[in-house]
């Protein structure tokens, strides 16, 4: 009877082992560690943004939810088989950081307010801009952090070459299931945002699986 049930009891134990090597998609993963032909270029690391100051430190990552990484990987694998590829701007952010934002730019168009919580402190946004693939910036509707209205994801009065741009990179999202938001062209929000936390873990110690 015992030799029997030896079996029975392996293959319950394989197909237990199989349900928990499988990664859970609310990780939080640092994305050049699942492509390192993504480009990363944080402008919250630099005083090239709209705070005027670096609020993340040279050496932080870009983090996102892992299902929401596995996405932005694949929108990058498809803009490559056309000659383009993505570069980061910004993803997880910590919501101290969100708060500083709201301090200088009270406007819910542009910035969430930090006592709602920003997608991006759920790990489950994401700021992105078209690279050539040699990592040069190609011609798009105007720079990061641009508040106008030609930054909008509709506005139409703008070279064929940003406009071209500006929808490939939509395309290539929205064909892996992100949201682009009407002000921002940059913006992209990862479908189920809404069922992650908001965080507040600097990006140096987020701790990734």
């Amino acid at each position: 009877m015992i030799r029997s049930l030896a079996p029975v009891c392996i293959s319950l134990l394989v197909l237990l082992s199989c349900f928990t090597l499988q990664p859970d998609p609310m990780d939080l993963v640092d994305v050049c560690e699942m492509d390192s032909t993504i480009l990363v270029e944080l402008a919250y690391a630099t005083p090239n943004n709209f705070l005027g100051q670096a609020v993340y430190s040279s050496g932080d990552r870009c983090i996102l939810r892992r299902f929401a990484a596995e996405r932005l990987v694949r929108a990058h694998q498809s803009l490559r088989k056309q000659g383009y590829g993505l570069k980061v701007l910004d993803a997880y952010r910590p919501l101290s950081v969100q708060e500083q934002m709201w301090a200088i730019l009270p406007d819910s168009r542009y910035v969430a307010d930090p006592a709602k919580g920003s997608r991006h402190n759920r790990g489950a946004a994401v700021d992105v801009t078209l690279v050539d693939l040699a990592g040069n910036d190609v011609e798009m509707p105007t720079a990061f952090d641009e508040f106008s209205e030609k930054a909008a994801s509709n506005y139409a009065d703008l070279p064929r070459a940003a406009l071209h741009h500006r929808s490939l990179l939509q395309q290539a999202m929205q064909e892996q299931g992100f949201s682009p938001i009407s002000s921002e062209w940059w913006h992209f929000d990862a479908p189920g945002w809404e069922k992650c936390k908001v965080l507040d873990i600097s990006l140096q110690a987020v701790e990734v699986n």
